[in-house]
Protein backbone atom coordinates (compact mmCIF):
# COMPACT_ATOMS: atom_id res chain seq x y z
CA UNK A 1 0.00 0.00 0.00
CA UNK A 2 2.87 2.37 0.75
CA UNK A 3 4.21 1.75 -2.76
CA UNK A 4 0.77 2.46 -4.28
CA UNK A 5 0.50 5.71 -2.35
CA UNK A 6 4.02 6.77 -3.31
CA UNK A 7 3.38 6.09 -6.99
CA UNK A 8 0.16 8.11 -7.00
CA UNK A 9 1.85 10.97 -5.13
CA UNK A 10 4.71 10.99 -7.65
CA UNK A 11 2.20 10.93 -10.52
CA UNK A 12 0.30 13.89 -9.03
CA UNK A 13 3.53 15.90 -8.79
CA UNK A 14 4.46 15.03 -12.38
CA UNK A 15 1.02 16.08 -13.68
CA UNK A 16 1.20 19.41 -11.87
CA UNK A 17 4.73 20.05 -13.13
CA UNK A 18 3.74 19.26 -16.71
CA UNK A 19 0.77 21.63 -16.42
CA UNK A 20 3.08 24.30 -15.00
CA UNK A 21 0.87 24.94 -11.96
CA UNK A 22 1.75 25.57 -8.34
CA UNK A 23 -0.32 22.92 -6.55
CA UNK A 24 -3.51 20.88 -6.25
CA UNK A 25 -6.97 21.17 -4.71
CA UNK A 26 -9.95 18.90 -4.05
CA UNK A 27 -13.54 19.36 -2.98
CA UNK A 28 -13.91 17.66 0.40
CA UNK A 29 -17.39 16.21 0.86
CA UNK A 30 -17.00 14.20 4.05
CA UNK A 31 -16.90 10.93 2.12
CA UNK A 32 -14.10 8.40 1.85
CA UNK A 33 -12.98 9.14 -1.73
CA UNK A 34 -12.40 12.86 -1.23
CA UNK A 35 -10.78 12.07 2.12
CA UNK A 36 -8.20 9.84 0.41
CA UNK A 37 -7.54 12.45 -2.29
CA UNK A 38 -7.08 15.16 0.34
CA UNK A 39 -4.42 13.04 2.04
CA UNK A 40 -2.72 12.28 -1.28
CA UNK A 41 -2.48 15.87 -2.49
CA UNK A 42 -1.23 16.99 0.92
CA UNK A 43 1.59 14.45 0.56
CA UNK A 44 2.28 15.61 -2.99
CA UNK A 45 2.28 19.34 -2.15
CA UNK A 46 2.51 19.90 1.62
CA UNK A 47 2.56 23.70 1.23
CA UNK A 48 0.46 24.04 -1.90
CA UNK A 49 -2.63 21.85 -1.48
CA UNK A 50 -6.16 22.89 -0.57
CA UNK A 51 -9.36 21.21 0.54
CA UNK A 52 -12.56 23.10 -0.32
CA UNK A 53 -15.75 22.35 1.63
CA UNK A 54 -18.87 23.37 -0.29
CA UNK A 55 -22.12 22.87 1.64
CA UNK A 56 -25.25 23.22 -0.47
CA UNK A 57 -28.43 22.21 1.37
CA UNK A 58 -26.12 19.60 2.87
CA UNK A 59 -26.48 17.30 5.84
CA UNK A 60 -24.61 19.08 8.68
CA UNK A 61 -22.93 15.75 9.49
CA UNK A 62 -21.22 15.77 6.08
CA UNK A 63 -19.63 19.16 6.76
CA UNK A 64 -18.59 17.89 10.18
CA UNK A 65 -16.95 14.86 8.57
CA UNK A 66 -15.31 17.06 5.93
CA UNK A 67 -13.71 19.13 8.69
CA UNK A 68 -12.45 15.94 10.36
CA UNK A 69 -10.80 14.98 7.06
CA UNK A 70 -9.13 18.40 6.91
CA UNK A 71 -7.89 17.96 10.46
CA UNK A 72 -6.68 14.40 9.87
CA UNK A 73 -4.33 15.39 7.05
CA UNK A 74 -3.65 18.97 8.20
CA UNK A 75 -4.37 20.40 4.75
CA UNK A 76 -5.17 24.06 4.16
CA UNK A 77 -8.91 24.55 3.72
CA UNK A 78 -11.72 26.96 3.00
CA UNK A 79 -15.52 26.81 3.10
CA UNK A 80 -17.76 28.18 0.34
CA UNK A 81 -21.47 27.82 1.15
CA UNK A 82 -23.40 27.46 -2.11
CA UNK A 83 -26.90 27.13 -0.66
CA UNK A 84 -28.06 30.67 -1.47
CA UNK A 85 -26.41 30.64 -4.91
CA UNK A 86 -28.15 27.38 -5.76
CA UNK A 87 -31.53 28.60 -4.48
CA UNK A 88 -31.43 31.76 -6.58
CA UNK A 89 -30.23 30.03 -9.75
CA UNK A 90 -32.51 27.00 -9.58
CA UNK A 91 -35.56 29.08 -8.66
CA UNK A 92 -34.97 31.39 -11.63
CA UNK A 93 -34.51 28.49 -14.07
CA UNK A 94 -37.71 26.79 -12.87
CA UNK A 95 -39.58 30.10 -13.13
CA UNK A 96 -38.55 30.52 -16.76
CA UNK A 97 -39.38 26.91 -17.61
CA UNK A 98 -42.87 27.38 -16.16
CA UNK A 99 -43.35 30.62 -18.09
CA UNK A 100 -42.49 28.69 -21.24
CA UNK A 101 -44.86 25.87 -20.21
CA UNK A 102 -41.91 23.47 -20.45
CA UNK A 103 -41.45 22.54 -16.79
CA UNK A 104 -41.17 18.79 -16.06
CA UNK A 105 -41.64 18.24 -12.33
CA UNK A 106 -40.64 14.56 -12.65
CA UNK A 107 -37.08 15.70 -13.45
CA UNK A 108 -36.86 18.34 -10.73
CA UNK A 109 -35.08 16.18 -8.15
CA UNK A 110 -32.22 15.13 -10.42
CA UNK A 111 -31.96 18.56 -12.06
CA UNK A 112 -31.67 20.15 -8.61
CA UNK A 113 -29.00 17.64 -7.54
CA UNK A 114 -26.97 17.96 -10.75
CA UNK A 115 -26.96 21.75 -10.49
CA UNK A 116 -25.42 21.44 -7.02
CA UNK A 117 -22.64 19.25 -8.42
CA UNK A 118 -21.99 21.67 -11.28
CA UNK A 119 -21.94 24.70 -9.00
CA UNK A 120 -19.32 22.91 -6.93
CA UNK A 121 -17.28 22.25 -10.07
CA UNK A 122 -17.45 25.94 -11.03
CA UNK A 123 -16.41 26.92 -7.52
CA UNK A 124 -13.42 24.58 -7.55
CA UNK A 125 -12.19 25.90 -10.89
CA UNK A 126 -12.60 29.52 -9.77
CA UNK A 127 -10.55 28.83 -6.64
CA UNK A 128 -8.05 26.76 -8.63
CA UNK A 129 -7.52 29.58 -11.12
CA UNK A 130 -6.91 31.97 -8.23
CA UNK A 131 -4.23 29.69 -6.77
CA UNK A 132 -2.85 28.34 -10.08
CA UNK A 133 -3.78 24.80 -8.98
CA UNK A 134 -5.24 21.78 -10.75
CA UNK A 135 -8.59 20.35 -9.68
CA UNK A 136 -8.24 16.76 -8.50
CA UNK A 137 -11.25 14.45 -8.81
CA UNK A 138 -12.41 11.68 -6.51
CA UNK A 139 -13.99 9.08 -8.83
CA UNK A 140 -12.87 5.50 -8.21
CA UNK A 141 -12.95 2.59 -10.68
CA UNK A 142 -16.47 1.52 -9.69
CA UNK A 143 -17.93 5.02 -10.14
CA UNK A 144 -16.06 5.58 -13.40
CA UNK A 145 -17.18 2.26 -14.92
CA UNK A 146 -20.84 2.72 -13.97
CA UNK A 147 -20.89 6.44 -14.75
CA UNK A 148 -21.97 7.21 -11.21
CA UNK A 149 -20.96 10.86 -11.33
CA UNK A 150 -22.42 14.08 -12.68
CA UNK A 151 -21.16 15.03 -16.13
CA UNK A 152 -19.34 18.36 -15.82
CA UNK A 153 -20.04 18.21 -12.09
CA UNK A 154 -17.93 15.96 -9.90
CA UNK A 155 -16.79 14.45 -13.23
CA UNK A 156 -15.44 17.83 -14.33
CA UNK A 157 -11.85 17.68 -13.07
CA UNK A 158 -8.24 17.74 -14.25
CA UNK A 159 -6.95 14.54 -12.65
CA UNK A 160 -8.54 11.29 -11.41
CA UNK A 161 -5.92 9.57 -9.22
CA UNK A 162 -8.31 6.92 -7.87
CA UNK A 163 -9.74 5.82 -11.22
CA UNK A 164 -7.87 2.49 -11.20
CA UNK A 165 -8.79 1.60 -7.61
CA UNK A 166 -11.89 -0.36 -6.63
CA UNK A 167 -14.01 0.94 -3.77
CA UNK A 168 -12.50 -1.74 -1.55
CA UNK A 169 -8.97 -0.62 -2.45
CA UNK A 170 -9.89 3.00 -1.73
CA UNK A 171 -11.09 1.87 1.71
CA UNK A 172 -7.79 0.06 2.33
CA UNK A 173 -5.85 3.14 1.26
CA UNK A 174 -7.98 5.33 3.54
CA UNK A 175 -7.10 3.16 6.52
CA UNK A 176 -3.42 3.26 5.61
CA UNK A 177 -3.47 7.06 5.27
CA UNK A 178 -5.20 7.62 8.61
CA UNK A 179 -8.65 8.73 7.47
CA UNK A 180 -10.96 8.75 10.53
CA UNK A 181 -12.80 5.42 11.02
CA UNK A 182 -16.27 7.00 11.02
CA UNK A 183 -15.61 8.22 7.47
CA UNK A 184 -14.07 4.94 6.31
CA UNK A 185 -17.12 3.02 7.58
CA UNK A 186 -19.97 5.38 6.64
CA UNK A 187 -22.41 4.46 3.88
CA UNK A 188 -21.30 6.03 0.58
CA UNK A 189 -23.55 8.91 -0.42
CA UNK A 190 -23.34 11.79 -2.87
CA UNK A 191 -25.41 13.83 -0.40
CA UNK A 192 -27.81 14.84 -3.16
CA UNK A 193 -30.97 14.58 -1.05
CA UNK A 194 -31.97 13.44 2.42
CA UNK A 195 -31.47 9.73 2.98
CA UNK A 196 -29.76 9.24 -0.39
CA UNK A 197 -27.13 6.49 -0.60
CA UNK A 198 -25.13 5.44 -3.64
CA UNK A 199 -26.03 1.75 -3.41
CA UNK A 200 -29.78 2.31 -3.01
CA UNK A 201 -29.76 4.59 -6.03
CA UNK A 202 -27.71 2.22 -8.18
CA UNK A 203 -29.62 -0.91 -7.23
CA UNK A 204 -26.45 -2.89 -6.55
CA UNK A 205 -23.50 -2.72 -4.16
CA UNK A 206 -19.93 -1.49 -4.51
CA UNK A 207 -18.82 -4.97 -3.51
CA UNK A 208 -20.64 -6.42 -6.53
CA UNK A 209 -19.19 -3.77 -8.85
CA UNK A 210 -15.68 -4.39 -7.49
CA UNK A 211 -16.05 -8.13 -8.01
CA UNK A 212 -17.34 -7.60 -11.54
CA UNK A 213 -14.39 -5.32 -12.37
CA UNK A 214 -12.02 -8.03 -11.10
CA UNK A 215 -13.62 -10.57 -13.43
CA UNK A 216 -15.27 -12.54 -10.63
CA UNK A 217 -18.65 -14.22 -10.93
CA UNK A 218 -21.61 -12.27 -9.51
CA UNK A 219 -25.39 -12.81 -9.58
CA UNK A 220 -26.92 -12.22 -13.00
CA UNK A 221 -29.22 -9.51 -11.62
CA UNK A 222 -26.26 -7.41 -10.44
CA UNK A 223 -24.27 -8.02 -13.61
CA UNK A 224 -27.14 -6.77 -15.77
CA UNK A 225 -27.54 -3.62 -13.65
CA UNK A 226 -23.81 -2.85 -13.79
CA UNK A 227 -23.49 -3.44 -17.53
CA UNK A 228 -26.62 -1.40 -18.21
CA UNK A 229 -25.20 1.52 -16.22
CA UNK A 230 -21.89 1.23 -18.06
CA UNK A 231 -23.56 1.26 -21.47
CA UNK A 232 -25.92 4.17 -20.92
CA UNK A 233 -23.22 6.36 -19.34
CA UNK A 234 -20.61 5.89 -22.08
CA UNK A 235 -21.04 9.54 -23.10
CA UNK A 236 -19.79 10.64 -19.66
CA UNK A 237 -16.40 9.00 -20.21
CA UNK A 238 -15.79 10.64 -23.60
CA UNK A 239 -15.27 14.22 -24.67
CA UNK A 240 -18.16 15.83 -26.54
CA UNK A 241 -18.31 14.23 -30.01
CA UNK A 242 -18.29 16.16 -33.26
CA UNK A 243 -19.63 15.13 -36.66
CA UNK A 244 -17.37 13.41 -39.23
CA UNK A 245 -15.18 15.62 -41.40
Amino acid sequence: MEQKVDKIVQWLRMQAEQANVDGLLVGVSGGIDSAVVAHLIKRAYPEHSLGVIMPCKSNPEDQDHAQKVIDSCDIQSMVVDLTETHDVMFRNIVKQLKLNEAYNDEQEKIADANLRARLRMSTLYTVATNHRYLVVGTDNAAEWYTGYFTKFGDGGVDLVPLVNLTKGEVREMAQFLGVPDEIVNKKPSAGLWEGQTDENEMGTSYDMIDRHLKGESIPDKDRKIIESMHKRTAHKRNIAPGPPR
